[in-house]
């Protein structure tokens, strides 16, 4: 499964969407296990379905993602974009995009209550694996219009705001 998901980072979350797999402890995996040993132990799936959905289910990642030049160029145009960053309280002090809010209680609130989302949602996170689950989460409760930043904050700090100051998390 390791390799697996370091060809499509998105793999657990098209599992546990479609098949209930790798969500809890009890439908979970091991790294070391193969993708047939996972199905095999999961009402014997057949793996070339599993892998097809996989496949697919990265493609529309794909689709979700809007590179930091495009969401740059997206901001001077649309005033309207809400920047939603999923990233800590501590991180989001240490340093954000102007214009974004910290996703809280309250701002999931008023983004799932609102009804509708024709305004873009653009989800932030460190390094761009957190927020297409963020993304994905927003979309299964009805919200369209929602993008995630490819490569998160750094990327946005390494190609459009380079005086951003960058960090790692250990």
């Amino acid at each position: 499964m390791r390799e697996v998901l370091e060809a499509f980072p998105g793999a657990q979350r098209a599992l546990f969407r479609r098949y209930h797999i790798g969500g809890c402890s009890s439908c979970g995996f091991g790294p070391d296990e193969t993708l047939a040993q996972v199905c095999a132990r999961n009402g014997n799936l057949d793996v070339d379905e599993v892998l097809r959905h996989i496949q697919f289910s990265h493609e529309l990642d794909a689709k979700i993602l809007i590179s930091p030049k495009d969401l740059a160029e997206l901001l001077q145009r649309e005033t309207s974009v809400k920047l939603v960053d999923v990233r800590s309280r501590e991180e989001f002090e240490a340093v954000h995009i102007e214009g974004s809010i910290l996703l809280s209680q309250a701002v999931m609130q008023q983004l799932m209550g609102s009804g509708s989302n024709s305004n873009p949602i653009v989800v932030i996170d460190h390094a761009g694996k957190n927020g297409l689950d963020a993304a994905a989460y927003f979309m299964g409760h009805g919200l369209q219009n929602v993008r995630c930043l490819r490569g998160g904050i750094d990327a946005w700090a390494q190609e459009v705001d380079t005086k951003m100051r960058r960090y790692r998390l250990g």
